[in-house]
C-alpha cells in the first residue's frame, strides 16, 4: 500500500477488463479515484466501478473512442470535472490480430497503430497539457509489450505500435522531465487476461508458451496492477522514461536456459 496515492485522481483507458480492470481495482485499494475508460462494455466497466468502490476507492466510468481525438479530450476533461484535479494516467487500451504481414489491409494496421500508439499520444498530449498548465508534476504509465524488443511474426502492427510507444515515452520523459513529469512503461509478457483466454484454454498451446517464460508460468493481471502502482507512488519518484518488463523473464532469451546455444 502506497499512502500518498489516496485522494489521487487517475485515468485509466481500457479499463472494463483484463489489465485494465485489474489496474483500478489495485488503485481503489490504495483509496484514489478512478477513471474506469471502456469502448463498449458498459455492463463490464460498472462492474469494474463497484470492484473499485469495494476496495475503498472512489470510480466514475466514461465511454471513450481513443483513436477519436475529440474522445480522448473529453475523458481527461472528465475526471477533471468530476474530481477536480489529473495526477496519473495510465493509457492501457490496446488491441491485437494476427494477420501474415505480406497479406494485412491497410485498416488492420490503421486500426492497430491508431488504437495503440496514437490513442496513447493522444492521451498523454492532453494529461500532459493540464500538467503543465496547473504546474503539476504528474505521471504517465504508458502499457507496452515485450513486443516493444521481441519481433512478433503475423503481429507487425501490433509490435510497430509497441515498438513506437517505447521512444514517445522515452521522448516525453526526457522532454518533461524538468518539470517533474515522469513518463514510463509496463511492458507485459503472456498474461493470463480475456484475450489470451482462448488461447491458453489449450493445454499444449499453454505449454508451449510457458516453455518461452523461464520463471514457467503465464502471468497474472495483479502481477501488472502491483508494477503500476508502484511506478505511479513516490517510490519511484526517480524513475522516468524506462520500461520496466513485468514478463517472468521472457525477455531473456530463454532458449539459452541451460547454457543451449
Amino acid at each position: 500500500m502506497y499512502e500518498e496515492l489516496k485522494g489521487k485522481v487517475v485515468v485509466i483507458t481500457g479499463a472494463a477488463t483484463g489489465l485494465g480492470a485489474s489496474m483500478a481495482e489495485r488503485f481503489g485499494k490504495e483509496g484514489a479515484k478512478v477513471v474506469i475508460n471502456y469502448y463498449n462494455q458498459p455492463e463490464k466497466a460498472d462492474e469494474v466501478k463497484a470492484s473499485v468502490e469495494n476496495a475503498g476507492g472512489e470510480a466514475i466510468v466514461c465511454q471513450a473512442d481513443v483513436t477519436k481525438e475529440d474522445d480522448v479530450i473529453n475523458l481527461i476533461q472528465t475526471a477533471i470535472k468530476e474530481f477536480g484535479k489529473l495526477d496519473i494516467l495510465i493509457n492501457n487500451a490496446g488491441i491485437e490480430n494476427p494477420v501474415d504481414s505480406h497479406e494485412m489491409p491497410l485498416k488492420d494496421w490503421n486500426k492497430v497503430l491508431d488504437t495503440n500508439l496514437t490513442g496513447a499520444f493522444l492521451g498523454s498530449r492532453e494529461a500532459l497539457k493540464y500538467f503543465v498548465e496547473n504546474e503539476v508534476k504528474g505521471n504517465i504509465i504508458n502499457m507496452s509489450s515485450v513486443h516493444e524488443v521481441i519481433p512478433w511474426p503475423k503481429f507487425v502492427h501490433y509490435a510497430a505500435s509497441k515498438g513506437g510507444i517505447k521512444l514517445m515515452t522515452e521522448t516525453l520523459a526526457l522532454e518533461y522531465a524538468p518539470k517533474g513529469i515522469r513518463v514510463n512503461n509496463i511492458g507485459p509478457g503472456a498474461m493470463n487476461t480475456p484475450i489470451n483466454a482462448e488461447k491458453f484454454a489449450d493445454p499444449e498451446l499453454r505449454k508451449e508458451v510457458e516453455s518461452m517464460i523461464p520463471m514457467g508460468y503465464i502471468g497474472k493481471p495483479e502481477e501488472v496492477a502491483n508494477v503500476a502502482a508502484w511506478l505511479a507512488s513516490d517510490q519511484a519518484s526517480y524513475v522516468t522514461g524506462i520500461t520496466l518488463f513485468v514478463d517472468g523473464g521472457m525477455t531473456k532469451f530463454p532458449a539459452f536456459m541451460g547454457g543451449k546455444g
